[in-house]
């Protein structure tokens, strides 16, 4: 038990809460003693010498003395491989079927006894013994997987496994979901566990919330994503290499990926960063649009308290001139804590608030838990017993409904690895519609159970339906917010066809893009916690998920008006930029730290809302390519060295490159520049990469720079739509892509493709595929 679990344990065990947290525990321990017994003795297994070998579509099996090994390269080119037979589906990864086998991969015999399969982007090689290597067409070696190891109980049972992997000594490894010490992932391990770390984080807190066992990783041999489609608990260790360790030879990289049972099963996608998020979107799902008023300012809190409070903060933003496009209302709102209901006395005519509010352009976003409370007469406790011929609600291996102590009290929890469960759930969104709500963001769906000692969650001899396949806990926790965000997603679309949903989750696995996206949780508020907002986003986006951001200001304490002007500004250059704070947390409007803090507030709000038909541009261009809105430095240049080593500023999009400040007392900064020329889209300064250079960086702002040729959407004087030009380089040119707003349904887009040259000292702008017509308004900047 560390110091916070400790802390934890004496001030539940202190109320009266805490008792029934004590015994919701023990009911947990001794549940999964009867269910779950010791392993007792194991036999190790390693695959063998090879046997043979039977070609397929795709690809093709090669069999071994005690396993087999089944690959398959897919259209578009992702490789899959599979010990024991494992297949790629089942699997919450994948939105419905796997990819078709690319005709053209054939298995054939290898070098050394081994066999091999070629493709367009990737030669897999197999050696006799059971090693895997990933090779590019020039015979680069980008991964190599030795062979794995299995460990089986004798009596029979799940087998735990570890696979070991090796890559070039340069490598930087990246991803595995939300990782506060990221972005990149230094020596260590991490836990593939979604977990509540209990109040708050910060880098140094491993795992989170959303974990996910997907790596990316850079090296001069090129970029690749890796995917172990395997939602057990494991872990993941890393190990960065060493150039010319020992006698002058290079020491590779190592990942070992330990899983506590499941398929050993693979996906592998390579090529550029591009040309790879664009495989795994296209792979595991293009990611959702957010309507376009969610990538607008938003304001949450814990602790509202009434309607009156409500309309004071929205007023505040109001008279001071501030942008807002959404109040979010937390668990306060509710009547005794109790999901989709109302405190009738504190908010009497939610309705009425949220029409109130929508005339003057703000949404109301309610929070939804997946814990119910057992009290027979609670609506949704009783419908849920009704849905289908068990219920809705999560059993244990005796058949008993499993009950955990959350906010309400005494809960029961909704199975949404079951249809039938998704589709009972999702409809229950209907009240939250007629309440005026415009969106949700689902908490709490690790899911959690509130203990003073172990693991804050259901036990893992739970029984879930698994799409009908049945199973228990151990496989369906790290997909449980998946399942509930399907079924929060799905049930939107129903209720309102005509809008697309806007959803985030706490808590989610791969595939989250499909239904919406996330945020950083309760991370703690403190220079620490600003920096770990910045890692979780942009782990995020190299996972899939790019619709992300943290609790501006922090979640818990009180932000000094240095630190919450810094958060604040980070977060306008964020795709979810949301204030949020706990019940006992100090203010975190704008206004309450000072004047100066205010004005810089404003400023930025005021480019974030100038740049909303960029975000537009982003958010479909991530639906459309898989291409995240916020990328690290290296994106377009994986091959430097320097850039894949800097987690201090990023790319926002293709256009521009934002170095939000991170420490305390900083007035300038050094920020490490791509390739090409950079102007400072304040002071107009100009800068040329690659190198290092220092930037201007006052509290009123933090440093943005924009690229030479670059065309950026920005909303004009007159509201509509113009073109940002910033001037190119003599005999580079430049360009950019424009989509415009078609509205919060789902309408068709129109993707406008824009290049510029400079001829004669005059820049030239002109459209693709309309005689070079441009039609919008231009503005250049940077002559």
């Amino acid at each position: 038990m560390n110091g916070r679990d400790l802390v934890r344990s004496v001030k539940l065990v202190g109320s009266k809460r805490g008792l029934r947290t004590v015994r919701s525990a023990w009911r947990r321990v001794r549940a999964d003693a009867r269910a779950l017994p010791s392993r007792g003795p194991e036999r190790a297994r390693v695959p063998g010498p090879v046997t043979g070998a039977e070609p397929g579509p795709g690809g093709g099996v090669v069999r071994f003395a005690r396993s087999e090994l089944r690959i398959r390269v897919a259209v578009g080119g992702a490789v899959f491989w599979g010990w024991d037979g494992a297949e790629p589906l089942p699997s919450y990864a994948l939105p419905r079927e796997a990819p078709g086998a690319d005709p053209r991969a054939v298995l054939e015999p290898g070098t050394d006894g081994g066999w091999q399969v070629v493709s367009e982007r990737l030669t897999v090689a197999v050696s006799r013994h059971g090693a895997v290597e990933l090779r590019t067409p020039g015979g680069v070696v980008l991964r190599r997987e030795l062979p794995p190891r299995w460990w089986e109980p004798v009596g029979g049972g799940d087998a735990r496994w570890v696979q070991r992997s090796e890559v070039p000594a340069d490598a930087r490894f990246f991803g595995l979901g939300g990782r506060a010490s990221g972005p990149r992932l230094r020596d260590g391990s991490y836990g593939l566990w979604n977990t509540d770390p209990g109040g708050r984080f910060g880098p140094g807190d491993d795992p989170l919330y959303l974990t996910m066992p997907v790596q990316v990783v850079v090296s001069d041999a090129g970029t690749h994503l890796v995917f172990h489609d395997n939602s057990w608990s494991g872990r993941v260790s890393l190990r960065e290499g060493k150039e010319g360790a020992g006698s002058g030879h290079d020491r590779p990289g190592m990942s070992e990926v330990r899983m506590d049972g499941g398929p050993l099963r693979c996906w592998v996608v390579a090529g550029t960063p591009a040309r790879v998020l664009a495989g795994w979107s296209a792979l595991t799902g293009a990611a959702v649009v957010p309507p376009s008023w969610a990538l607008g300012p938003q304001h949450a809190r814990w602790g509202f308290g009434s309607e009156r409070e409500v309309r004071r903060v929205a007023a505040g933003y109001r008279e001071r001139g501030l942008a807002l496009s959404a109040l979010h209302l937390d668990i306060d709102h509710f009547d005794g804590h109790r999901v989709f209901t109302v405190d009738r006395e504190r908010f009497p005519d939610l309705p009425g608030l949220a029409k109130e509010l929508r005339e003057d352009g703000v949404r109301l976003v309610s929070i939804v838990d997946p814990a119910v409370a057992a009290v027979a007469g609670d609506e949704v406790h009783d419908s849920g017993r009704a849905v289908g011929a068990a219920g809705a609600f999560v059993r244990d291996a005796r058949g008993r409904v499993v009950r955990g102590e959350v906010w309400p009290g005494a809960c029961v929890y909704p199975d949404f690895t079951d249809p039938d469960v998704r589709a009972w759930w999702g409809g229950l969104y209907e009240e939250r519609l007629a309440r005026g709500f415009s969106g949700v963001w689902h908490d709490m769906n690790e899911p959690v159970s509130f203990t003073p000692f172990g693991d804050p969650s259901l036990p893992r001899s739970a029984r879930h339906a698994l799409e009908g396949r049945g199973g228990d806990h151990r496989e369906a926790h790290n997909v449980y917010g998946l399942a509930m965000a399907r079924a929060g997603y799905e049930g939107l679309a129903r209720l309102r066809p005509d809008e697309r949903p806007f959803l985030f989750s706490r808590s989610g696995w791969a595939g989250m893009q499909r239904y919406g996206g996330t945020w950083s949780g309760d991370v703690a508020t403190g220079w620490p916690g600003l920096r770990a907002s910045l890692a979780l986003v942009l782990g995020l986006g190299l996972c899939g998920v790019p619709y992300s951001g943290p609790d501006v200001g922090g979640f818990d304490g009180s932000p000094s008006p240095e630190l919450y002007l810094r958060w604040f500004q980070l977060g306008a250059y964020l795709p979810l930029f949301r204030t949020h704070a706990a019940i006992d947390a100090g203010r975190r409007e704008p206004w309450e730290f000072g004047p100066v803090v205010l004005a810089g507030a404003r400023e930025v709000l005021e480019e974030r809302e100038r740049l909303r038909p960029y975000w537009v541009t982003l958010a479909r261009l991530a639906r459309l390519t898989g291409a995240p809105y916020v990328r690290p430095l290296w994106w377009s240049t994986p091959g430097d060295r320097a850039l894949r080593d800097c987690e201090d500023a990023y790319l926002l999009g293709d256009a521009l490159l934002v170095a939000p400040v991170l420490e305390p007392g900083v007035s300038e900064r050094a920020v490490r520049l791509p390739p090409g020329r950079w102007y400072d889209t304040v002071s107009g300064a100009v800068y040329e990469g690659p190198g290092q250079v220092v930037v201007e960086a006052p509290l009123s702002r933090v440093p943005v720079l924009a690229r030479a040729g670059a065309v950026i959407p920005v909303r004009g004087a007159d509201g509509g739509v113009e073109l940002e030009v910033w001037a190119p380089v003599v005999g580079r040119g430049g360009g950019g892509t424009v989509v415009g707003d078609a509205g919060d349904g789902w309408e068709p887009v129109t993707v406008e493709r824009y290049t510029t040259r400079l001829v004669d000292g005059r820049v030239v702008v002109e459209r693709d595929g309309e005689e070079g017509r441009v039609e919008r308004p231009v503005r250049v900047r940077g002559v």
